[in-house]
């Protein structure tokens, strides 16, 4: 123990024996009560090798799993550290019930520590001191189209842009929306409640209505944008993003993949999977009438599989997305397809 601990525990002894005593007539019990208090806490410090309120962990309610400190005066036998347990409930030794702290404030905890005491006859007047060691009871799940998937624990004012910072960010795969999982019994919640938040309205605009403040509990889910997946003669085959605000066209995703090679036919041939059967259903582009611009450019679809066949014409086309659908996989999501180089 350093010394400085040491005097000061002395002192603090002493006056705990003076005011037992009483050997100072007018001394009023709230003044020296208010010293006990004073040196009790330069005590702890001393003790635990930091202040008794820990400065990187705002105060705020214990909850289930939380690890809290508790320093009892003169009391060695009870001063530990202790989880509260998955019903809100910490146990102490000597001390046949548990006592109830989740939802309280670690000042107010203290309190109902020494009140127990004292009605259990253990301490005449216990001074009891409660710091929260670590928050364990509100975790927040970052998942999907982020940088780092991640789970932590909410300190302090925290905000779904905070989380997401957390995550490292969107990952370029991101939709252009999020849902957020808000648990139960907050905010008069009878059951968990799904909301969607627009990207563009929670980074782009800086919208405060929907950078919600987070309490623990939250999950937060960034599903992956559709894809829209080329093969052919094209320079760049492979899946490419398709974010559900973006209308995307026959021209502008021939130039996310780099543009026609030489010798393209003059039809293309678009593979959209039926909702119903999960069927392809072949649709044929007039592809040379649009780069021309005699015809409209032309929507396609997230899952759409776009294939644009050389000279050689539909047969060659044909045989080749049978063989990418069976060397490929069916899912649920649409068609997946292996991206080349």
């Amino acid at each position: 123990m350093p010394r400085s601990a040491h005097w000061l525990g002395k002192v603090a002894e002493r006056m705990f024996r003076f005011r037992r005593r009483g050997d100072r007539p007018g001394t009023e019990p709230w003044a020296t009560r208010s010293l006990q208090i004073v040196l009790l806490a330069a005590v702890v410090g001393a003790l635990w090798g930091q202040p008794a309120e820990n400065p990187n962990l705002p105060v705020q309610p214990a909850g289930p799993d939380d690890l809290l400190a508790i320093f009892v005066y003169r009391a060695p036998e009870l001063t530990r550290t202790v989880r509260v347990d998955e019903r809100g409930y910490i146990r102490l030794p000597m001390l046949d019930e548990p006592i109830y702290v989740a939802g309280l404030l670690p000042e107010a905890i203290s309190r109902r520590i020494a009140e127990v005491l004292k009605q259990k006859g253990l301490l005449v007047e216990p001074i009891v001191e409660v710091t929260v060691a670590q928050y364990a009871s509100r975790p927040v799940s970052v998942m999907g189209a982020v940088q780092r998937p991640v789970t932590f624990q909410v300190v302090g004012k925290v905000t779904l842009l905070d989380a997401l910072a957390q995550a490292g960010g969107l990952s370029e795969e991101a939709a252009d929306y999020l849902l957020v999982s808000l648990p139960a019994g907050r905010g008069g919640r009878q059951e968990t409640e799904v909301r969607r938040i627009p990207v563009k309205a929670l980074i782009d605009e800086a919208n405060p209505e929907v950078n919600l403040r987070l309490y623990g509990g939250e999950e937060i889910r960034v599903p992956a944008a559709g894809r829209i997946y080329v093969l052919g003669n094209v320079r760049n085959p492979g899946a490419y993003p398709v974010r559900s605000s973006q209308e995307a066209t026959l021209l502008k995703v021939l130039a996310l993949a780099g543009g026609l090679e030489r010798f393209h036919a003059k039809v293309a041939y678009v593979y959209r999977p039926d909702p119903a059967t999960g069927q392809l259903q072949e649709l044929e582009v007039p592809l040379e009438q649009v780069l021309q611009r005699k015809l409209p450019d032309v929507v396609l679809l997230p899952n759409d599989l776009l294939y644009v066949p050389d000279s050689k014409g539909k047969r060659r086309a044909v045989a080749i997305v049978d063989r990418a659908v069976g060397w490929g996989a069916t899912t649920a999501s649409g068609i997946l397809v292996w991206r080349t180089r």
